[in-house]
């Protein structure tokens, strides 16, 4: 096998690893390590822990260890760059050192102002070979982690907005009926995606006309997303179904904190006042907030007021959209969108993925203005800066 190749399939399997540490590295990257050969042995793999935790490349260093592998000379494939940091836990750079290894592969760099290259440096100043993956694997690993390069570059969460409506674009019906529009399968999806996030967003509107919990609960999970409301006048009740554990409560309003902020407070609830100058809440402010307190991913599931002024605002990055092959007619539509009076007048995505789940149909779309995978915002720098490939790099051994 070259070494091509072989990179190509040690990198797919420490995305795999990765992957699987979604729902539980928060709010830390999704980060997976795979120890090797160059003839194809495996000595270890790992993916990185809970925050505090281990790191992915700590943890496969560690089970290749325990098994008895010599790893002078070895390889690692890791989905980021090593930190070279003192965080919660030491730089992961030193126990690459330390153990001898002869070469990195790295699918991109990361952001993080305390690493951005440092580590692919400390990796080759102590004569480690550094390689970058390809363009594929880099384009993976940027998706995996979304989030985070959204809130380390643009100092914000990556919005994602969920809806589920009809084949007319209908989210219920006129009388307010809005469960269930689509099937088992279709809302069990809708949990995993709930599970990804780092918190899940809704409005008051949501709150009083559906009483949701907006927990995860259909999948597997062994952390809750922080819930949170957007609240201008605090008219949620203390009956909301969401309000209790599982997970934190968040609740965003335009309103002095007062007697009945003290009131939801004194029930576990976190009472935050963000006001615009219209008397609602400051959604910019919000999103800047939520990811000053590490939200990646946030999930939005919400009515239309709120889904219309996120993507009014610009702020919804991503849109993931469930239909249900049936007609409801009325007027309950996803957005309130002003009627228009030329096509060029329209709000364009482009669509990412469609997936068939049970009768539905889930579309996930972007805006088309957004550049999207090697734009300036997210991906400058990330697969270069100091991790191009160095002919001046010893060989590996």
């Amino acid at each position: 096998m070259t070494r091509q190749k072989l990179d190509a399939q040690r990198m797919g399997q420490a995305l795999a690893l990765a992957e699987s540490a979604i729902g539980a590295t928060e709010p830390n990257p999704r980060v997976g390590c795979v120890i090797g050969s160059e003839t194809g042995a495996i000595y270890g793999t790992g993916a990185t822990q809970r925050a505090g935790g281990p790191h992915a490349e700590i943890v496969a260093l560690r089970t290749a260890q325990a098994a008895g592998h010599d790893l002078r000379g070895a390889t690692a494939w890791v989905t980021l760059e090593p930190c070279a940091h003192q965080g919660r836990t030491p730089p992961c750079t030193d126990a690459l050192i330390a153990a001898g290894l002869g070469r990195v592969v790295v699918a991109i760099v990361d952001p993080f102002p305390q690493v951005a290259g440092q580590g692919i440096a400390r990796l080759r100043a102590a004569g480690i070979a550094v390689d970058m993956a390809q363009s594929t694997a880099a384009q993976a690993a940027w998706e995996l982690n979304i989030g985070f390069f959204s809130r380390v570059l643009g100092a914000r969460p990556w919005v994602r907005v969920k809806v589920a409506a009809s084949l007319d674009g209908r989210t219920g019906l006129d009388n307010g009926i809005s469960q269930w529009i689509t099937g088992e399968t279709a809302r069990v999806d809708g949990h995993r995606w709930r599970m990804r996030a780092s918190a899940v967003l809704t409005g008051i509107g949501t709150v009083l006309a559906d009483n949701p919990r907006l927990d995860v609960r259909l999948v597997p999970s062994a952390w809750q997303p922080l819930r949170v409301v957007v609240d201008s006048a605090l008219r949620i009740p203390d009956t909301a179904r969401l309000l209790p554990p599982p997970g934190q409560v968040l609740i965003a309003t335009a309103a002095a904190h007062g007697p009945r902020a003290q009131a939801l407070e004194a029930l576990g609830t976190e009472v935050l006042t963000l006001a615009a100058p219209d008397g609602r809440v400051a959604l910019p402010a919000l999103l800047a907030t939520l990811a000053h307190r590490g939200v990646n991913e946030l999930h939005v599931e919400a009515g239309r007021e709120l889904t219309t002024s996120l993507l009014r605002a610009g702020l919804a990055d991503e849109l993931l959209v469930y239909l249900a092959p049936r007609l409801l007619g009325g007027q309950r539509g996803m957005v309130d969108w002003p009627a228009l009076q030329r096509l060029d007048e329209s709000v364009d995505f482009r669509i990412l993925e469609v997936n068939t789940l049970g009768e539905d149909l889930r579309l996930r779309l972007r805006p088309a203005r957004s550049e999207g995978f090697g734009s300036p915002l997210f991906a400058s720098g990330l697969f270069t800066a100091g991790g191009e490939q160095d002919s001046k790099s010893p060989p590996s051994h």
